[in-house]
Parts: C-alpha cells; sequence; structure tokens
C-alpha cells in the first residue's frame, strides 16, 4: 500500500487537511460550506496533495471525521422519522427521566423529541426481560403501517420494542415486513444501535440514528462517488466518537457512532504526544472555530463512557439535551471557540458563545458579512492575532471591521472603547473553558493541578498559558501540527470496534462465570467481525468493562475490568474494582452492600500508531524574533511592544520568554509573560511558568 496517508475533519468554521507522505507532512484549512459539505473537502484535498506534489493515485488511505450528524441533530435538519414501539409506550421517549434538569425554572424548556408524537405508532407485541414472548408480534399491524408512513412522508424509521435487549426477534421481523411492503425505507433497531436495558436512552439513540441516517448515507455516499471519479482508489475510514476508526459501509449504517468523531481525533493526539514525553496526567484543550473541548486523559489513555448528550437546551446542564448511549471518549464540549459571538445580555454582562458565526458568515473581520464581534475579533484587536500572516497570509483579515463590530454591539451598550470590549470578551470566554474544566474535573473525582496541558486546534494556542494559570497548570505543550490537531489524531487512531450487552449479574453465588463466558466470546466474535474489515493485524488488544452499581442504586459505574475469562475468585475481584472506582468517584464506600453488574462491553482495537519517545531538550539559546509587534495584553489592559518568532525558525531547544507570539501557518501561540517556551527534539512548543 501507498504510504502517503491524508486526514480530513469537518468542523463548524473550518475543515482541516493533515497528509503523511513519507517523513514529510503537510496541512491546510478551508472554510466549511456547510450547504454542500463535501465541496470544502474536495476543494482542501486537491490543495493539500498539490503542495505535496502528489496524485490522487498517490493515496493509500483516507481518514475522515465530520460534525455533519451531530450538526443535523442540532440545527433539527435529519430525515422525517417514525418510531414503531410496543403498544402502550409511545410516549416514553417524551415522558423521558421523568424529572426538571432545572428544579427553579418555572419556563424550564425540555428538548423536543426527533420524532412528533403522531409519529410514534404503537405495535401490539411483548417481551420480558428474560426475552421470552408474552404477546406474539402483530405482523399485520406493521405492515398495515405503511399506507400511514408513506402518506407523512417519513423517509426514516427506528424500531424499539420493550427488552429487545434480551430479544430482537420482534424487531428483525418488523425489518423483514417493512422491507418486503416498503423497500424505500431505511429502518434503524434498537437492539442493534443500542442493545442494552433501559427503553428511554435505548430508543432516543435509535431515533437519532435514524434521524441522520439518510443524511449520513447521501453524504458519505456521494463523497465516495466523487472521490472515485477524481481518480482516488485508497480506502475510505471514518472516525468514531470512541476514537477508532470504521468502514464506510459501517458507518453509512450506524452513523450514530460518528456523532464526536473530530473531538475523538483530538484525544487521541493528546494521548500519543502525553505518551511519547512520559506524562501520565493530562488535560487536552482543543479549541477550534465554534467549540471548545477538555478532556482528561491518566495513565496514557483518555476516559471512555457508554453515554452522552447533544443539543442541550442549556449551556452545561446535564438533562437538558438528547441523549445518546454509545461509546464515547469522555469529554466536556462548550460553545467558546474563535467564531463564538459576544453579545450583552439581560442584565448588562458580556455573554460569549454558545453562538458561533461559523465559516458562514464567520466573524466580522473575515469580511463575509459576519456584523457582531467574536473571540476572534477580539484577538485582533488585541494584536495577538496578526491580520496580516493569519492561515500563512492566504486569508487577509480586516481589523477595522472587527473593531467596529466589538465597538458596536460589546462596547456601546457598556460605555466601553472596542479595546476594553475585546478584553472583556476574552476574559468571559476563557473564565467560561476554566468553569468548565473544573466542573468537569469535579464531577469525575479528579484534579486539574500539576497536570500538564496539550493544546491543540486553531484558537487554543493563544488562549491556553492563561489558560493553564487559571488551572494551576504549570506545563502547556503545542505540538507541532496544533492548528490540524484533530485531523492529524486521526492518522494515530486504530481501527476500533465496541459491542455491548446488558446482562445483570449479581456477585453472590448465582454468579455464573461460564455463561458469562459464553457470552463475552460471542462479543468477541461480533467485534471481530467488524475489526477484520478494515484490518489484517493479527494483534487486537481486548479493552473489557462493566457498568456496576451498589444493589439498590439508580445509576452505575463504568469499571475497568480483565480481559481474561471469569474463572475462581472473579467476583472478589470484580466487587475490589468496583470499590476502588467507586471510592476514587464519590469519595467513600459502602460497607457491607452487595455489587451489581449491569452490563459488559469490549472494546476490540489495533495497536494504533508506535510510540517514540522524546528525547530531553537539549540546551539552547534565546531566539532571534523575526519582528516586534504591538499588543494589549489581556490580563492587566496595557500596551505593550513584545517580540513575534516564526516557528518554523525556532530550532530544537530555542528558547522564547513571554511575552511572545510564536506564529504558524494554522494558528498562534501566545506566551504570556509568566512563562517561558523551548521547542523539543519533536517540534511541540513547551511553555512552562516560571
Amino acid at each position: 500500500m501507498n504510504a502517503s496517508r491524508l486526514a480530513v475533519d469537518i468542523g463548524g468554521t473550518f475543515t482541516d487537511f493533515f497528509l503523511e507522505t513519507g517523513s514529510a507532512r503537510f496541512s491546510r484549512k478551508v472554510l466549511t460550506t456547510p450547504a454542500a459539505p463535501e465541496q470544502a473537502v474536495l476543494e482542501g484535498i486537491e490543495l493539500i496533495l498539490a503542495d505535496a506534489g502528489l496524485a490522487p493515485s498517490d493515496l493509500g488511505l483516507i481518514i475522515h471525521g465530520t460534525t455533519l450528524a451531530t450538526n443535523a441533530i442540532i440545527e433539527r435538519k435529519g430525515a422525517r422519522t417514525a418510531l414503531i414501539v410496543t403498544s402502550g409506550f409511545r410516549d416514553a421517549i417524551e415522558m423521558a427521566y421523568e424529572h426538571r434538569f432545572e428544579q427553579y425554572d418555572i419556563f424550564m424548556d425540555k428538548p423536543t423529541p426527533l420524532v412528533p408524537r403522531d409519529l410514534r405508532l404503537s405495535i401490539p407485541e411483548r417481551m420480558n426481560a428474560a426475552g421470552a414472548v408474552v404477546t406474539p408480534l402483530d405482523e399485520v399491524a406493521v405492515a398495515a403501517l405503511v399506507p400511514q408512513l408513506r402518506a407523512e412522508g417519513v423517509v426514516s424509521v427506528a424500531v424499539g420494542y420493550l427488552h429487545s435487549y434480551a430479544n430482537a426477534a420482534h424487531e428483525i421481523r418488523t425489518r423483514e415486513i417493512l422491507a418486503e411492503v416498503a423497500p424505500e425505507l431505511t429502518v434503524t433497531l434498537s437492539s442493534e444501535v443500542c442493545p442494552e436495558m433501559r427503553e428511554y436512552e435505548r430508543w432516543s439513540t435509535a431515533c437519532v440514528n435514524a434521524y441522520v441516517q439518510p443524511v449520513m448515507d447521501r453524504y458519505l455516499g456521494s463523497l465516495q462517488k466523487s472521490l472515485t471519479a477524481r481518480g482516488f482508489k485508497c480506502p475510505v475510514f471514518l472516525i468514531t466518537s470512541a476514537g477508532g476508526l470504521t468502514t464506510l459501509v459501517i458507518a453509512r449504517r450506524f452513523p450514530i457512532r460518528l456523532v464526536e468523531s473530530g473531538p475523538a481525533g483530538g484525544a487521541i493526539l493528546a494521548a500519543h504526544i502525553a505518551a511519547e514525553r512520559g506524562h501520565q496526567h493530562i488535560v487536552s484543550f482543543d479549541m477550534g472555530g465554534t467549540t471548545a473541548k477538555i478532556c482528561l486523559i491518566d495513565d496514557g489513555r483518555p476516559r471512555f463512557s457508554q453515554s452522552f448528550e447533544v443539543a442541550r437546551q442549556y449551556r452545561f446542564l446535564k438533562g437538558s439535551g438528547i441523549p445518546i448511549r454509545v461509546p464515547v471518549i469522555e469529554m466536556v464540549e462548550i460553545g467558546a471557540g474563535g467564531g463564538s459571538l459576544a453579545e450583552i445580555d439581560d442584565l448588562g454582562r458580556i455573554r460569549v458563545g454558545p453562538e458561533s458565526a461559523g465559516s458562514e458568515p464567520g466573524p466580522a473581520c473575515y469580511g463575509r458579512g459576519g456584523r457582531k464581534g467574536a473571540v476572534t475579533d477580539a484577538n485582533l484587536v488585541l494584536g495577538v492575532i496578526r491580520g496580516d500572516r493569519f492561515a500563512g497570509g492566504k486569508m487577509r483579515l480586516d481589523p477595522a471591521a472587527a473593531h467596529d463590530a466589538l465597538a458596536t454591539h460589546v462596547g456601546a451598550p457598556l460605555g466601553l472603547d472596542a479595546v476594553s470590549a475585546a478584553i472583556g470578551v476574552i476574559g468571559v470566554v476563557e473564565e467560561n473553558m476554566a468553569n468548565a474544566s473544573r466542573v468537569h474535573a469535579v464531577e469525575r473525582g479528579c484534579a486539574l493541578e500539576n497536570r500538564t496541558m496539550i493544546a491543540f486546534g486553531g484558537a487554543a494556542p493563544l488562549h491556553a498559558a492563561r489558560l493553564a494559570g487559571k488551572l494551576d497548570i504549570g506545563t502547556v505543550i503545542v505540538p507541532r501540527c496544533a492548528g490540524v490537531g484533530s485531523a492529524c489524531g486521526f492518522l494515530l487512531a486504530p481501527v476500533a470496534y465496541e459491542v455491548v450487552r446488558t446482562r445483570y449479574v449479581r456477585l453472590d453465588d448465582s454468579f455464573d462465570a461460564d455463561a458469562l463466558n459464553a457470552l463475552r466470546a460471542t462479543m468477541l466474535e461480533e467485534a471481530q467481525a467488524v475489526v477484520r474489515l478494515g484490518t489484517n493485524d493479527p494483534d487486537l488488544t481486548q479493552h473489557w468493562s462493566a457498568n456496576m452499581r451498589y444493589r439498590g442504586q439508580g445509576h452505575d459505574l463504568t469499571v475497568e475490568i480483565p480481559a481474561a475469562p471469569f474463572g475462581d475468585g472473579a467476583t472478589a475481584t470484580l466487587e475490589k474494582l468496583f470499590v476502588a472506582a467507586y471510592e476514587q468517584q464519590f469519595g467513600r464506600r459502602i460497607p457491607d452492600l452487595e455489587v451489581e453488574v449491569l452490563s459488559f462491553a469490549l472494546r476490540l482495537a489495533t495497536a494504533g500508531a508506535p510510540v517514540n519517545s522524546c528525547p530531553p531538550i537539549p540546551p539552547g539559546e534565546h531566539a532571534h524574533s523575526a519582528e516586534t509587534v504591538a499588543i494589549v495584553d489581556p490580563e492587566t489592559a496595557a500596551a505593550e511592544t513584545i517580540p513575534l518568532y516564526i516557528r518554523d525558525n525556532l530550532a530544537v531547544g530555542a528558547i522564547c520568554q513571554g511575552p511572545a507570539l510564536i506564529v504558524e501557518d494554522e494558528t498562534t501561540t501566545m506566551v504570556t509573560r509568566d512563562f517561558t517556551a523551548r521547542i523539543d527534539p519533536l517540534g511541540s512548543i513547551v511553555m512552562t511558568r516560571t
């Protein structure tokens, strides 16, 4: 296979490209084209291949990540979808958890279901929790739904029957009937996308998959056809929310697994960089044009979760979004990016985000019709973004437009000038990110102090040093490919697949090791069948976990368990692992209370990219700046002149004492006065608090 590999990451503002060919590396950014995302993809591929002097036939692999599924959910631009459920349960998807996530807000807005009530259709059938048939499936009633589905213009159908995780026979038969009488419909089975107990989460996940499947299927099919027409013959893989690679076939069938694909690439990059340098406790900071993502990485691996929420009605508030139960790298994502818009709220305070200018029209300084000031505009007004060097000089920014936008929409209501308004915007967005980081760490029983921060994304290096100061972090690493960090991470990802199965088990004399080992063998076979579609690598790693809780509790913890089959002493081992995880999360253990398992999960993956240890930074001299530039320090509000360095001109060991700017094509690193930056042997900027 040709050694040249290309990664493509569609973001809300920019589409990023990262190309490896031999020892050479190339990167590109182009503005995302929301109406037709493949246009930016094809344009960027053409540009980066020209940069590298390659033809389409020279590529050996393309890895793609996209926010299209997420955007379709948030913007409600998915397919017209129906939900077929067990009789008597059509409203379960709207009743949700039956609690108020904001109990003091009498005008609380609950997330609107993706499927309206008139398209939630009931069918006589019933399984019990053990998977035995209570009421046979009414096959005539299933076929009788087709005229109504066609009359309502339904394109996609989710099927969610009670206890189908234990026995999927009725769901499978429903799909067969629909395929016979209405082959034009796309059908999603809850027992396939989320074979777990708790019908609300399972049906919600099935509805989301059905809602976005036609959109993603069209996009991926169109992209594949366009690539083939242009002479690309290499395989195309998609990055999943859990940071693994999957085939186009699986991605088109289960696009729900792609919802957080872009941020997952960044977490993979951060984990790889940490392994290269021997750091055990990391916080990754990914700030792009639309959002900022914070991820905690311990002992070389990011944390994984079996569920998350999208399209939250209330920022940071758990329960205000649509729950999705698929494997995902755990992180907090907030509306704080370079394109996040600033305005004055009803209390006269500066509010930044979550609304973003995106790529159309973009921040005011882009000159594409944007009128409100964004974070990028504020950085430009303060001088820390250089309008003549943005995107390597390929995209000229308009400082006057940024000045006017901030003065009009932020400064005037508060009686401030544009510079003071810009300082306020930067202060608010950085405190938003710091607060989200603190809350995320506390909720997981972790500390942020003394971790190493790895910053990437087009905007993160500008804010990383000040954010690190707020979080009491002493070291910040900005990798060589920081501006396109998530795309770079795609090329480090393993081929992987996750399988989850509900199986209620008590850790007592009823524990049946043989039956559980048989279940795990079946899960392994299913995962192997998918992973083998993308690799012939004989060395596959099994990561097993179990969702466990104290008996009687309503919530559970995900606990890593040994990959070896259960044998003598398995119950004691599982209980010990759970108690340790519970104590770390909640600071206590509950004595003399039984422990139970709700489900088992397997992540089967290839080894991923090899890790090369980074040598110590050699002694170096203070670097020579390319020029000096005038800025306004966001912390002190003082105007000052500081050195500007060109990153490509900095040798290994070079020292840049803050305050200073280090400029490259895809991003700019702000070295604050509290930090000193040095270049390590792998080309990363390492900022250390002095």
